[in-house]
């Protein structure tokens, strides 16, 4: 008797379970036809959100231009505006396909802890954005270099996380804000006048007052060289294989590196032209002989 009740069982069981199997197949094309309506949707929502998206940040960076606001501020508002802008459409997005947001909500507070783990360097680097745009040590097009990481070059960016240089050999620095804003930052474009100091060597037998007078010569002679500062030419050390003077002169930032190499490269010209040698290493080597040599035989 019970193994009757037990075959009747799995009779209607297996009758159950191929009317449920029909059923679905008969709802598939519907749910895949409402499914696939959904994901065109959420595309035609993306693309027109790209270009709102757009249309707002070209808004904002037009009425910041007319604020005359700083470049860097621009560029920081404009990086945390589109990522804001764009999380907000991804919710939207996912709460068409039936995901509350209020719970995602919840799911991210209650693994806060976490989330700030493992995020923790993206928000001092954030916190480091915004010291910096308060703070002002520098600017967009200044150029500028780090102590603590040995990079130089002239601002290109200041966005959301990191901060873009462009290095004089024309390659692209990307730093962290986090580590700019605990850095030694060296400002060379704060002021507009910047020193320059060429060391020049030269041998031992050439007279240094000589060599002063052909040097200064080239800096008088030189229209990049500001007369308002001073100019000077010293001895800065007397090295192994010749004397090192120290060529100082100031001029405009914007001129600086040109009149750099031009003033090096003049400096050598005429030290040749006075007859004065720049020395190179040389080594002098004393043999000192024996009184009696050996014997071999």
């Amino acid at each position: 008797m019970d193994q009757q009740f037990a075959g009747l069982e799995q009779i209607a069981q297996e009758e159950i379970d191929v009317g449920m199997l029909q059923t679905y197949l008969q709802q598939l094309p519907d749910k895949a036809l409402r499914f696939g309506v959904r994901v065109l949707l959420a595309l035609v929502v993306f693309l027109v959100g790209v270009q709102v998206i757009k249309i707002v940040r070209k808004v904002i960076r037009r009425s910041l231009k007319r604020g005359n606001a700083d470049i860097g501020v621009m560029q920081f508002l404009d990086s945390f505006i589109k990522a804001t802008m764009y999380t907000i459409l991804v919710f939207m997005i996912a709460s068409g396909f039936g995901l509350d947001a209020t719970s995602v909500v919840a799911l991210l507070g209650s693994a806060g802890v976490a989330i700030g783990l493992a995020i923790q360097g993206s928000l001092s680097n954030f916190a480091g954005g915004v010291l910096i745009l308060l703070l002002k040590p520098f600017r967009v097009d200044d150029y500028i270099k780090v102590d603590n990481e040995g990079h130089e070059g002239t601002v290109k960016e200041i966005q959301l996380f990191y901060t873009k240089l462009s290095t004089p050999n024309n390659h692209v620095v990307i730093i962290p804000n986090g580590a700019l804003s605990n850095s030694s930052i060296l400002n060379m474009s704060t002021l507009t006048e910047r020193r320059m100091d060429i060391s020049v060597s030269i041998s031992y037998d050439a007279d240094i007052r000589q060599a002063r007078e052909v040097i200064m010569r080239v800096l008088e002679e030189d229209e990049a060289v500001l007369t308002s500062q001073d100019r000077r030419v010293f001895v800065e050390e007397l090295a192994e294989s010749g004397v090192s003077l120290n060529v100082r002169c100031w001029a405009d930032k914007d001129d600086f590196w040109e009149c750099k190499w031009r003033i090096t490269e003049k400096v050598k010209y005429a030290l040749d032209d006075a007859g004065i040698a720049i020395p190179y290493p040389q080594l002098d080597v004393h043999v000192k002989g024996s009184e009696s040599s050996p014997d071999y035989s």
